[in-house]
């Protein structure tokens, strides 16, 4: 915790501490001063904690570092960054690494039709349509729950109720979904990896959701990706068949690998 009573040198020292591991993920402090405008001898004076930055300095560090002022105060580990949770130092070298530069390779963006067992009804199975995209180093997803899914648990069924988001992370054999509904008011996560097909455009895996063990219905059960494409074009056919549907009904690829004769376990 922070006093007022703090001395000019244990606020160099904090904001020299601080600077110190902001810069670490930099290969070079003379290209990292060089970024950031300020000459590399008054750079090292500040990592030193043996100067302080003029306040224009100071609000060029911290917006480049996505911090705020408390750099002068606090251990950065515990200040983070006030945009990103994911970005946060306490998170970035866990979370936040996963999160960041997934290969196209790996997850491409575009459209995606997934399918699933249903958490409220043992008997049918669910199909969707997803859509990711890159903004910047993160990935995300971005999809609507169906009308019948929200009807059955009495949820309101305008888009605004229905949309769910999520962020993808790369695992070490597969990747992650952290998904949710507008304000959290229902969560999931997701595990897929690439399965063989012939256009290698399959990954299968689970989904949990996040409900009490009191809950009706499954908490976790088999899920599928299938990309069909990047364009709108690609996902107008799928979009049409969105919605419950029973075994009989789901795409043959889906339906060999929920494997819905067999409990998830």
């Amino acid at each position: 915790m922070t006093t007022l009573t703090q001395s000019p040198a244990q606020l160099r020292a904090m904001f020299g501490a601080n600077l110190r591991k902001l810069s670490a993920d930099y290969a070079s402090i003379s290209d990292l001063s060089r970024q950031l405008g300020i000459n590399r001898t008054q750079f090292n004076r500040y990592l030193a904690g043996e100067s302080f930055p003029r306040p224009d300095v100071l609000a060029r560090i911290c917006g480049f570092f996505k911090v705020d002022a408390r750099v002068l105060l606090e251990p950065v580990d515990l200040i983070g960054s006030g945009q990103d949770p994911i970005a946060n130092p306490f998170l970035r070298n866990y979370v936040g690494s996963a999160a960041r530069n997934v290969s196209t390779e790996i997850f491409p963006d575009g459209f995606y039709r997934f399918s699933r067992r249903s958490f409220v009804n043992n008997d049918v199975f669910v199909v969707g349509l997803v859509h990711v995209r890159r903004e910047g180093v993160n990935t995300y997803l971005r999809g609507f729950e169906a009308k019948e899914a929200m009807r059955i648990q009495y949820l309101p069924t305008d888009s605004a109720a229905r949309e769910f988001r999520g962020i993808v992370m790369q695992q070490e054999d597969g990747i992650a979904l952290i998904v949710s509904r507008n304000n959290a008011m229902t969560s999931s996560f997701n595990y897929l990896n690439r399965t063989a097909s012939f256009e290698n455009n399959f990954w299968a895996g689970y989904v949990t959701r996040t409900v009490p063990e009191t809950a009706g219905g499954l908490r976790a059960t088999r899920l599928v990706y299938e990309f069909l494409g990047k364009r709108a074009v690609h996902a107008l056919a799928a979009a049409r068949t969105t919605g419950f549907c029973n075994e009989e009904a789901l795409p043959p690829f889906h339906r060999r690998h929920l494997q819905p004769e067999k409990p998830f376990s």
